[in-house]
Parts: structure tokens; C-alpha cells; sequence
């Protein structure tokens, strides 16, 4: 059958075919594509298609379907908001040139356990002394516990400093670096909000100043990676070295 001899029914079926047949070749060459294509490529594509996300609602007797997209930038202001309680800010007291007691920044910390003992950077939080932590619900004074080799110091929260302060605090929920994926973003959580794109590279060459280290390091699901350190050979260490070493903390009056 000649196709002038079709009537217009017939047409429009023959179009719905062609298109069909159209969709399925198109399919299974970007599915054969996307199979062959490197990590560099496949990344971002898969990360757009995880940010959109479909609701489905009943809505008397009928059922509709909502696309919501989220941001990249909603999931990181998310991310920081799980970790707000964890971080605290960290000083120390010092004797100043003048020979009197000055106060000073000794970079951020974290909390890692419910006994109230925060993770810091063992170059700030080095030995004993007279130390404070602070977050939204008040400044604390703080012992000293331990180093451990790998970068980092124990401190223990103690009383508050106004008695009408109560502490809290939440605990970070323990990511794997290991399962990050190249293109994904990292957040740094220091004295100021830092990102960068993960590279492959498992060692994350984290780059912070001194009021930054200390930092709690987590991924766009508000997981906690591991601590930015300011030591240049090896500026972080995972949170699964933290909490190995944490089971082998005693801690000592």
C-alpha cells in the first residue's frame, strides 16, 4: 500500500510507531553510551538525576505526580544545618608579651561522643592547659586529654562558664570517604564554610588556616568524613581513624 493512499487515522498511527521505534533506539544507544563514557562524565549527569526527585500524592481518588529539583546549594545549607551543634569553637589562654594572661584562638573542634569529648588539631590543642569551647548553647571550660599520632587531640567539655547555660549538643553521623565518588562535593566546616570538588584522591588534601583546622569535614549529606588538619604532610584524617582511636581513649582525672 502506497502511503499517499492512507487516511488520516492511519497516518497518525504510523507516526505514534515511528516515534516508539525512535524512543527505543534512542534508549538503548545512551544506555550503551553512558556505559562506555568515563567517570568524568557519567558523575555529573548521575548527580542531576539523584537531585530530582519525584513526590506522588492522592488527591481525591487521583493520583498526581510533582517533580521537586534540589538545589546543590539547598543540600549543602542542609548539610551544615545536621552539623551546627557538633562544631564548637575552640580557645586557649595564653601569657602574652606583656606577661598577662591573653585568650586565643586554638581553631575548631567537634564533638564524637555523648560523654562530651571533642576531636581537635593537635598543633592548637597540643598538652595541657586552660581551654573553653563554645557553640549556640554557651562557652564551656575544657581539659585536655590526649594526642594521638595521627594529627588530632582529645578534649573533655566541662562546666559552663555562665551557669545559665546548658550544653548541647548533637554527634555527626559517620560517613566513608571511600565511597565518594569524583565531581562529588566536600564541605569544611572551620572558622568559615569551605568546599571542594572530591578528585579521586582518598587523602583529601584540605587546605585551611589556622582558625579553620580543627574543622569537621563532611559530604552534601551532612556526613561526617573526617577532621581538617593544619599540618601540611597530612591535612586530614577520616572519622574511621578517629573513632578507632576513641575506643582506646581513657580518660584520666
Amino acid at each position: 500500500m502506497d502511503i499517499k493512499d492512507l487516511n488520516k487515522s492511519q497516518l497518525i498511527l504510523l507516526a505514534i510507531l515511528l516515534s516508539f521505534i525512535t524512543s527505543i533506539a534512542t534508549g538503548i544507544v545512551t544506555v550503551t553510551l553512558m556505559q562506555q563514557a568515563p567517570d568524568s562524565v557519567t558523575v555529573p549527569i548521575n548527580r542531576i538525576i539523584k537531585q530530582t526527585v519525584e513526590k506522588i500524592q492522592q488527591v481525591e481518588g487521583k493520583t498526581t505526580v510533582n517533580t521537586v529539583v534540589i538545589k546543590e546549594e539547598d543540600l549543602v545549607v542542609d548539610a551544615i544545618a545536621k552539623n551546627q551543634s557538633t562544631v564548637f569553637a575552640l580557645s586557649k589562654e595564653i601569657i602574652d608579651l606583656n606577661n598577662q594572661n591573653a585568650e586565643v584562638s586554638a581553631g575548631r573542634g567537634f564533638a564524637v561522643s555523648e560523654g562530651g569529648i571533642i576531636v581537635a588539631d593537635s598543633t592548637l590543642v597540643g598538652g595541657k592547659g586552660v581551654y573553653y569551647v563554645s557553640n549556640a548553647s554557651g562557652k564551656f571550660n575544657a581539659q585536655f586529654i590526649s594526642l594521638d599520632e595521627a594529627g588530632f587531640s582529645y578534649l573533655q567539655i566541662g562546666t559552663p562558664l555562665d551557669e545559665k547555660n546548658v550544653l548541647s549538643f548533637t554527634l555527626p553521623v559517620p560517613g566513608d570517604v571511600s565511597k565518594m565518588k569524583i565531581g562529588q562535593k566536600i564541605i569544611v566546616m572551620g572558622n568559615a564554610i569551605s568546599s571542594f570538588i572530591f578528585d579521586g584522591d582518598k587523602e583529601l588534601k584540605i587546605n585551611v588556616p589556622k582558625s579553620s583546622a580543627g574543622g569537621l569535614v563532611v559530604n552534601l549529606d551532612g556526613e561526617a568524613l573526617g577532621i581538617a588538619l593544619s599540618s601540611e604532610t597530612k591535612p586530614f584524617t577520616s572519622i574511621d581513624v578517629i573513632n578507632e582511636s576513641l575506643k582506646q581513649l581513657t580518660i584520666t582525672n
